[in-house]
């Protein structure tokens, strides 16, 4: 027993001390084992290719070279040969002239010069944006870093071999990858693209081209970035789609992007220094409205008319712009964090928009973007210009994204929409309802995938809902009685409503998937609205009736609304007359809960008859045109004129004139419509079973026209004078506060100054006093 507890001591302490390391280094290990067997590999490539090339004839040439390490003459040597002499360069003997350095491929352990003084400039680090695209593209970089060569050594070869050079290239251009990794890619590439060109041109354009590099080479030595630079850039990007240009405008745009960033949090030295204004102006104008039309010059898009993309990426040309267009992305989305202004914050979130399929290859990327830009839709702070541009962005992605994006893209929006709406006043309720109405379009762009993410949240509410019943403790009732639960509700009615419209579902020819989802919702809503029937909690009733009114409307789904109205005109805050009060009045569309020194306020009494009178007219005007009206206005029209018989008793009853004169408006509307209707299907010659003539009585007759219509189109536009009149007078009240700041800051800063002139004349009479101290000191 006493070896089992100490075996089981020391296997504890060498997993605490000592199994990190261990199982780090089994995975250095078979990164090393992987890499040689990547690296023996090419090496029999390249040999079996050289034979294919040389053929049998280099046989005997290769015994005759063996034996010889050093020719006079490289075009005597085969390519095994060669490859098998450690990449020797051989020279022509001269006198006087230095041996060149070896070409082989570095050491693991020296350090390469031209790295350690540049620096990687363009790989983007774990620090600054995560740009992987998954485990293979990892794997991959790791087997790069151990085969390419640096650039400076195969200049050299190109200048001293160039027939050798030019056999690589067409033949092995993968002996050509440098470590630069500068985007040295793109400069090949654009090489590649010059070679392709006429030859007068090239000869033409030769001298522009070399006088440009070393006008770059003079002004990138001491880094600084200047206006002349960028407008080369520019021009040649517009003329020419110059990846050479185009490189350096991201390094450019990437310094500008980490401008405000010390060194000492940056890991590496930024290619270029800003110190003007105007050039950071210029090159992120520049940056940001051409290299996605350099991208797609280079690398276009073939996109079918059902919105699928094809984006070329086994192509070399992509492969190389890779780096290039996942630099530019990062630099992107570092620089957003930095941006307040509103036009720039547009111009930024425009320039991903037309990249979106080219980034559906990097994952990693990708599920960073989506947070950043949902992250700036979801913003309170944000304006309705940069709310609508991150929009198009998650549309463009929903549109050309697969299944699993699609799906992370709506999750995220879910998300970001619930974190907005935390907080909800008068300044923030329309950039939520802007929310709202804009992100259940996407739901629209693939319903299979809409169905899934909104069942799972329905179903959560559910959950809550449940849960706060059955866990029935003092604080279970919050987790449903806040703003996020009441938005979270309501925009999955403005999905509903959108998407299970009649017209929608006849456009597309089909029944909309999303349409299973109405009576789970309706129910989640019911449920919560009766769960504390208090009249602190009247406002938040009435939000919620509204999202069901909207779901009645659009779909044609009849759901019994009036006795959740009727539940408030029997409470006992409105069959009890309210007491005097000159409190400002509440406004029922920010807020979900009375405060107490409301209850039993005319002020709040008066609110709630208006809101319950404009609820059920906006009920009945939904069937006001239907056949069965007369018989399904009926128990309303008894219950309401109970109560207005009630509230006439002098002791018991209410006498707020205002409640009872419009409640006697509404019975009069509501008798009318039933009288309205029962004269229109006097005159049919079909009986109830008859569905079809029963569904297209007064189909075409216009609502507006009967009774309650009318009222309701009063109601709506006296309604919206009201809304107009608070929101300048609110608009007002706000600047006048503004204005008292405003005056209280002068009037402190004027204080200050007094006070700071005393204390300068109480310093000036201590000095007149230490000088005539010092005056009677000198006499005596």
């Amino acid at each position: 027993m006493a070896g089992a507890k100490k075996n089981f001591k020391a296997t504890k302490k060498f997993e605490q001390r000592h199994l990190k390391g261990v199982l780090d280094q089994r995975k250095t290990n078979a990164k090393a084992k992987q890499r040689q067997q990547v690296k023996a590999k090419k090496q029999t490539k390249k040999a079996n290719d050289a034979e294919f090339y040389k053929g049998n004839e280099d046989g005997d040439k290769s015994s005759k070279t063996n034996g010889n390490k050093k020719t006079a003459n490289v075009n005597d040597m085969s390519v095994d040969d060669f490859f098998g002499g450690g990449f020797e360069i051989i020279e022509k003997s001269q006198p006087g002239k230095k041996t060149p350095k070896k070409l082989g491929k570095r050491k693991r352990d020296e350090p390469d010069e031209d790295e350690s003084a540049s620096g990687s400039d363009l790989d983007v680090s774990a620090d600054e944006h995560p740009v992987a695209s998954g485990s293979d593209d990892s794997d991959n970089e790791d087997v790069e870093e151990d085969i390419g060569m640096s650039k400076g050594v195969m200049d050299a070869l190109a200048e001293d071999d160039p027939e050798f050079y030019k056999f690589l290239k067409e033949n092995d251009p993968g002996a050509l990858e440098f470590d630069d990794a500068d985007l040295a890619e793109v400069d090949e590439l654009s090489a590649g693209e010059e070679e392709e060109q006429p030859k007068k041109k090239r000869k033409k354009d030769k001298k522009q081209i070399d006088k440009a590099e070393d006008s770059d080479e003079d002004a990138g030595s001491d880094k600084e970035l200047t206006q002349a630079m960028v407008a080369r850039w520019k021009v040649a990007m517009s003329e020419t789609f110059s990846l050479r240009a185009a490189r350096q405008v991201v390094l450019a745009f990437r310094s500008a992007a980490h401008l405000n960033q010390d060194d000492a949090e940056e890991e590496r030295k930024q290619s270029y220094t800003i110190s003007s204004p105007d050039v950071f102006h210029d090159i992120l104008v520049v940056a940001l409205k051409q290299i996605p039309e350099v991208l797609q010059h280079h690398v276009p898009i073939k996109e079918s008319s059902s919105g699928k993309v094809h984006v070329p990426t086994d192509s070399k040309k992509f492969k190389t712009l890779s780096v290039l267009l996942k630099t530019y992305i990062s630099a992107i989305l570092h620089l957003l964090g930095t941006l307040s202004d509103d036009a720039t914050l547009k111009l930024t979130l425009s320039a991903i928009t037309p990249l979106v399929p080219y980034l559906l290859s990097f994952r990693k990327l990708l599920k960073y973007l989506i947070k950043t830009v949902v992250g700036f839709w979801s913003q309170s702070t944000s304006s309705d210009t940069t709310r609508i541009t991150a929009f198009l962005v998650l549309r463009r992605l929903v549109v050309v994204g697969d299944k699993g994006i699609r799906e992370a893209v709506l999750k995220a929006t879910y998300q970001g929409l619930i974190a907005g709406a935390r907080v909800t006043n008068v300044n923030t309720v329309q950039g939520i309802n802007l929310m709202k109405n804009s992100a259940a379009e996407l739901w629209g762009l693939d319903q299979g995938i809409g169905y899934t993410t909104a069942f799972s949240s329905i179903r959560q509410l559910a959950i809550h809902l449940r849960n706060s019943i059955v866990h029935n403790q003092n604080e279970s009732y919050k987790t449903i009685y806040n703003w996020q639960y009441i938005h979270s509700l309501d925009f999955w009615s403005c999905v509903l409503s959108e998407h299970c419209s009649p017209l929608k579902e006849a456009e597309a020819g089909k029944e909309s998937q999303l349409k299973l989802l109405i009576y789970p919702l309706v129910q989640v809503t019911l449920g919560a609205m009766r769960l504390i029937p208090t009249a602190t909690y009247f406002p938040l009733r009435f939000h919620m009736i509204r999202s069901l009114l909207r779901i009645s409307r659009s779909t044609g789904t009849y759901i019994p609304l009036a006795s959740a109205l009727l539940e408030v005109l029997n409470s006992a805050e409105m069959r009890k007359s309210p007491k005097p009060s000159t409190i400002k009045a509440l406004d029922f569309h920010v807020a979900y809960k009375a405060p107490k020194s409301y209850l039993r306020t005319r002020v709040y009494q008066d609110g709630v008859g208006d809101q319950v009178m404009d609820l059920f007219s906006e009920y009945f005007v939904l069937w006001s045109t239907n056949i069965a009206f007369p018989e399904f206005a009926l128990p309303v029209i008894v219950m309401l004129k109970r109560w207005l018989k009630q509230s006439r008793k002098r002791n018991v009853g209410n006498n707020n004139t205002k409640v009872r004169s419009s409640i006697v408006l509404l019975v009069q509307k509501l008798e009318a419509n039933a009288k309205f209707i029962e004269g229109k299907r006097a005159r049919v010659d079909f009986a109830p079973r008859d569905r079809s003539q029963v569904d297209n009585f007064l189909k075409d007759f216009e609502w507006e026209k009967t009774p309650v219509g009318a009222y309701v189109v009063a109601q709506r536009k006296a309604g919206a004078e009201k809304q107009k009149m608070l929101e300048q007078a609110r608009k007002e009240d706000e600047r006048k506060r503004k204005e008292e700041e405003r005056e209280a800051i002068e009037e402190n800063g004027v204080d200050m100054d007094e006070e700071m002139d005393e204390d300068d004349e109480e310093i000036d009479g201590l000095d007149e006093d230490d000088e005539e101290f010092t005056d009677d000191d000198d006499e005596e």
